[in-house]
Parts: structure tokens; C-alpha cells; sequence
């Protein structure tokens, strides 16, 4: 194991515990560690820093909402690196990618298919997003949750395509921020 994996471990270990700093931390080093991993892979197709961000977003949320299945003997990073894939690929499929943009080892990805939906997360991600402004609960629920495209929510919330991109770039920061505050109580 590297010292990276012990260290990473050690603050989901803590933070399962209830250890609020602990878990801040962890987030900060996930963050960190998803960034590095979704700019390189959205370089090659020609993607940039707000694709990038919204994608470190969305795994760290899905990281928070599914914590709860994370098996302790397991090596973290494993775990942390398949919600982070799913997540490109929810993406890639999300806007569309054709094969043509996808390198050849990574166009595999496109078809697969993320089966473990737990009730509880749902539970979660529903109770959160009700905090949230109504527009940019619909933004987020049209493009994230329901797979739309940017014109589409505009369509469905009654805003510009550009107040849907702002919509969701604040409310999946607001989220992370929800989430932060809930961990810390």
C-alpha cells in the first residue's frame, strides 16, 4: 500500500467514526486526487477546467452519498476510483460524446452501467436537494438527474441555457457544501 492509500484510508476510517476534521480532510485530498484524474482524462478529448470541476463535484458528492458502502478492509483508493469513473462515463454519455472523441482503450466505458443505486442515497441526495433555490433544483435534476441536455432544462425550468450552466455549478458547490456542514454536526 502506498503512503498516500494509508493516509487516505485512515481519514475515511475517521471519518466513518464521526471525525468531522477527518472527513474535510478526506474531501480535500479526494478533491485533489479527482481533479488531477478527470483533467488528464478530459484533455484528451478536448475538454476543459469547468468539465473538470463539475466532474470532481458530482464525485464528491457521490463519495459522500455512498460512504456508507465502503467495505474498511478494502483499499480506498479502488473504491474512490470506480465512483470516479462512473462518473466520466454518466458524463461522456450525459453530453453526448461520440466514440470518435473517446480514445480507443477508454471507449469501453461509454456502455457501462453503474447498477448499485441504494435507497438510502437517494433518500439523501432528495433531502438535500430540497435546500436548494427551486431553478437550480430543477437545473440540476434536468441535467444531472434525468440525463437532459443544456437547451432541454431551459426549456424545462424556464431559464437561459446559460442560467442552467451557472445553476448547476453553484448548486453542486452548494451541495458539497451542505454536505460539509451535515459532517461537521
Amino acid at each position: 500500500m502506498t503512503t498516500q492509500e494509508v493516509e487516505l484510508k485512515a481519514l475515511m476510517l475517521a471519518s466513518l467514526d464521526g471525525d468531522a476534521a477527518s472527513y474535510r480532510s478526506l474531501l480535500d485530498g479526494l478533491s485533489r486526487r479527482l481533479r488531477a484524474y478527470y483533467k488528464g482524462k478530459l484533455a484528451r478529448m478536448g475538454r476543459g477546467a469547468v468539465e473538470t470541476e463539475d466532474l470532481v463535484q458530482e464525485a464528491v458528492l457521490a463519495i459522500h452519498l455512498k460512504r456508507h458502502t465502503y467495505d474498511p478492509v478494502e483499499p480506498l483508493t479502488p473504491w474512490v476510483h470506480a465512483i470516479a469513473r462512473y462518473k466520466l462515463i454518466d458524463f461522456l454519455r450525459r453530453t453526448r460524446a461520440s466514440s470518435a472523441d473517446v480514445p480507443i482503450d477508454e471507449a469501453d466505458m461509454i456502455m457501462a452501467h453503474d447498477d448499485n443505486v441504494d435507497a438510502e442515497s437517494s433518500h439523501d441526495l432528495k433531502r438535500l436537494m430540497q435546500r436548494l433555490p427551486e431553478k437550480m433544483r430543477c437545473s440540476i435534476e434536468a441535467v444531472k438527474l434525468d440525463g437532459l441536455s443544456i437547451a432541454e432544462a431551459a426549456d424545462r425550468c424556464g431559464i437561459s441555457e446559460s442560467g442552467v450552466k451557472v445553476n448547476i455549478h453553484r448548486g453542486l458547490k452548494a451541495l458539497a457544501a451542505l454536505i460539509a456542514r451535515e459532517t461537521r454536526t
